[in-house]
Order: C-alpha cells, then sequence, then structure tokens
C-alpha cells in the first residue's frame, strides 16, 4: 500500500497544479492513475485508498500555492471565477463566455457566441451601442448564433438558426421580451449589412431551460455541436466537473 499511497501522492500534486484545486478532481481520475501505473486492479482496496487521498488533499490545500489563472485569447480566468462551478454555485459571466469561445474553436466559427454582456448592452444603448460587436463578424454566414442572457435572478439562452430564420428561447420562465430584444436585433443587423433574406420571415420558439445555471452551457455546447440535448438534473455535478477542466485545459473534451 505505499507504493499506491506515492503514486496518489505525486498524482494528485500535479492534478492540484494543473487545475489549480481539486473541483474537477473524481475518484476514478485516481484509480484509473493507480491502474496504469501499476497494472492492478485495486478490488476490495477503494475505501483505503479514498480515505489516503483525502488526507493527502487536505495537506496539499494547506500548502501555500501560487495564484492561478487561466488565460485564452482575451479571456482570464482566476480561481475566484473557476471556483463559482462547485456544488451549486451561480456561474459568472467571464466562465460563461471562455466557454462560448471554446463552443466556437470547436464548430470551427460556423457557430457565433454573443459575449453575455450584449443583451445588457443592447436594451441599454440599443442597436448603436452594440453594432461595433459584430462589425468584422458576418453573422447571416453562420449556421447558428448562441446568446446567453444573464438576468440577475436566473440564466436563458436564446438561438437563432440562420439558414432556417428560427429563433428559439431556453427560459424557465418563459420571456417573452427576450423574444421582442433578439428579433429586433437581427431585423435591424440585416437591413444594415444589407442581408434583405433575413429582414422578415422568422418565427419564434420557447423550449423551458433548467435553472441549473451549468446545464445554459451544455444547451450552447450540444446545439453548436448538433449533439442530442440529453442529460438530467443528475448529470450536473459530473458537467460541472468536465467544464471546469475544458477551461483549464482551453478545449471541449469528449463528451461521455
Amino acid at each position: 500500500m505505499t507504493g499506491c499511497v506515492h503514486v496518489c501522492v505525486g498524482f494528485l500534486l500535479d492534478f492540484y497544479r494543473k487545475y489549480g484545486s481539486f473541483i474537477p478532481l473524481q475518484k476514478d481520475d485516481v484509480l484509473k492513475h493507480l491502474r496504469k501505473r501499476s497494472n492492478t486492479e485495486f478490488d476490495g482496496r477503494h475505501k483505503q485508498i479514498f480515505s489516503e487521498v483525502a488526507r493527502c488533499r487536505g495537506v496539499i490545500v494547506q500548502k501555500p500555492a501560487p495564484p492561478f489563472r487561466v488565460v485564452y485569447k482575451k479571456h482570464v480566468l482566476t480561481l475566484e471565477d473557476l471556483l463559482t462551478l462547485a456544488d451549486q454555485n451561480w456561474l459568472n459571466d467571464q466562465v460563461m463566455n471562455m466557454y462560448g469561445e471554446l463552443i466556437m474553436e470547436s464548430s470551427c466559427h460556423k457557430v457565433h457566441f454573443l459575449n453575455s454582456f450584449f443583451h445588457r448592452q443592447l436594451m441599454t444603448k440599443g442597436y448603436d451601442g452594440v453594432k461595433r460587436w459584430t462589425k468584422k463578424v458576418d453573422l447571416f454566414s453562420k449556421s447558428l448564433l448562441l446568446v446567453p442572457i444573464h438576468l440577475e435572478v436566473h440564466w436563458c439562452l436564446v438561438t437563432a438558426d440562420i439558414g432556417k430564420k428560427r429563433i428559439c428561447i431556453y427560459d424557465s420562465q418563459g420571456n417573452a421580451v427576450l423574444k421582442v430584444n433578439i428579433l429586433k436585433y437581427l431585423i435591424t443587423d440585416a437591413k444594415e449589412k444589407k442581408q434583405a433574406a433575413f429582414e422578415n420571415g422568422w418565427t419564434v420558439s420557447f423550449d423551458e431551460l433548467s435553472h441549473f445555471t451549468s446545464s445554459l452551457s451544455q444547451y450552447s455546447r450540444r446545439l453548436a455541436l448538433a449533439k442530442p440535448l440529453q442529460f438530467s438534473q443528475s448529470d450536473i455535478p459530473k458537467i460541472r466537473k468536465r467544464i471546469y477542466r475544458e477551461l483549464c485545459e482551453r478545449k471541449l473534451l469528449q463528451l461521455d
């Protein structure tokens, strides 16, 4: 067991340096690493192993560590930002916006993700206040537009299927104002960019979105990559851990 403990300590130290915390750690991670290093199964010893892992984690987190940051393009996430992925904390704008950047990269930029501050700016300053946000982006050449909206008390998502001219609002509260806001924006932008085909003919639908904020990121991801919307509340803890890893690794990982 001594050799096993030594391997665990090394693994946990590397994990902590890479991710800044143990939030994304799952029990299977430790077992997989041990099996890989020793080519041995550990049936009957899981309780002892996890007890030792808990002890080692406690020691590691007490040691001083340099400030942890994740930098990707224009995004900077601090450990405080990443900690919003713990338990049932409220995801903040910084986490949501960097995740949107990863979604765009994974879709080869066929999908455009608008910053979560976009809708707020649109509401306070109108079209002229956000016109420059997509000055270098041809929205009407994209397959899908994703608009995350932070309404203080909850998150919701508006999508626009550009080819089908169909807007869908994922919101547990069925906020009809969002429909008017985004539809008006798209029509105005079409006129501004001389895209006559998109000045009319839009349809709008509503779909209920779970109040879990991490659901919004998964709706965005799965819609962007044409994956089924098949996950439940029981999947949320695992999803949060995966999002944390994806942000630190600066890429979307394979879905289970």
